[in-house]
């Protein structure tokens, strides 16, 4: 094994011997010798994938914990798990500008223009069993200020989905909330349902339940999302989806966030800016797994009211198998009358 000193290894791999010396007290690149009386670092020549690889990831700002994970897998999983980890820094990162963009409008009272126009929400909501399930795990709401869907799994999952939902529903009955504390609430309302659907769940992970919910705040919407059931914006013609899933694909779908026994609720939270005309779907995956997008976005692009719309998407899900229990919300973004 051919060894260079710290000095020569920091020139080969363009690394200065300072940042060197700080990956081996982080343990992130050790050397692969250090003299016993000198303390002299030496590196093998084939650590230097590893060092580069070590920089980079840290110029990403990627946690420590997960650079030292990184660094032990091959190349074909450490691809995956970067891009893994970049497609969560981008979310959170959207998630943050939501936010900041929301507080310059709230500082600059730039909320309070053009109230000539009042909005409100025109809903309808509707679960179906499917074609092939015994029972129907998903849970569905409407009103005045809240739309949710919740999708439960395992033997549980029906009052788990129901709990969840059961959590969320004074947000409907409450009173208006100021505009600059709804995402705030909105994440104790989802940490109360996490604390529900624990108890359902008895502590196990195999029971839980997705949640993707909108509240109504009079001017926006504020969305709250965990697990792989969606939101998607229906805006001039154009579908968006305003969700990501929080799951991979391997040989089963594998949720990585839900609520559940034994995990803690990290939910996606955000702020969506709204315009008459708007309509926005809550579905479960039911309707997705089956139901491409460009379907989706002829249902919803119809000129029919919400309740025809969740009808003619349920529909689609039960000709095309109805393998899964299938729920929608449908809501239209309206003038409100004078």
């Amino acid at each position: 094994m051919e060894l260079l000193t710290i000095g020569a290894f920091a020139r080969a791999s363009r690394l200065s011997p300072k940042a060197l010396r700080l990956y081996d007290e982080l343990e992130l690149l050790r050397p692969a010798r250090v003299d016993p009386d000198t303390g002299y670092r030496y590196y093998a020549v084939e650590q230097m994938r590893q060092a580069r690889l070590v920089a980079w990831l840290r110029r990403l700002d990627m946690p420590l914990a997960e650079i030292r994970a990184v660094c032990a897998l091959d190349p074909g999983d450490a691809a995956r798990a970067i891009r893994a980890y970049w497609a969560r820094v981008e979310a959170e990162t959207a998630v943050r500008r939501d936010l900041a963009a929301f507080l310059v409008d709230q500082l600059t009272d730039q909320s309070r223009r053009d109230h000539t126009i009042v909005l409100e929400l025109r809903y309808s909501a509707h679960s179906d069993r499917g074609l092939v399930r015994p029972a129907n795990q998903d849970t569905v709401y409407a009103g005045r200020r809240l739309l949710a869907v919740a999708d439960g799994f395992g033997p549980a999952g029906t009052p788990a989905s129901s709990a969840a939902v059961e959590a969320l529903r004074f947000l409907d009955e409450a009173g208006e909330l100021p505009a600059d504390e709804v995402l705030t609430v909105l994440e104790d309302a989802v940490r109360s349902a996490g604390e529900a659907v624990h108890d359902v769940a008895g502590g196990s992970q195999e029971v839980g339940t997705t949640l993707t919910a909108l509240l109504w705040t009079g001017s926006r919407l504020a969305l709250v999302h965990i697990g792989d059931s969606r939101a998607y914006l229906l805006r001039e013609g154009n579908l968006s989806r305003i969700t990501q899933d929080h799951r991979v694909q391997a040989e089963s779908l594998l949720l990585l966030k839900a609520l559940a026994g034994g995990m803690d609720p990290v939910p996606d939270v955000r702020l969506q800016e709204v315009r008459a005309g708007d309509r926005y779907l809550l579905c479960s995956d039911g309707l997705t797994e089956v139901v491409p997008d460009t379907r989706i976005r002829e249902a919803l692009g119809a000129p029919s009211a919400p309740g025809d719309v969740v009808q003619a998407l349920i529909t689609a899900a039960n000709e095309a198998g109805g393998p899964d229990n299938v729920s929608c919300v449908v809501a239209d973004i309206v003038e409100a009358a004078a």
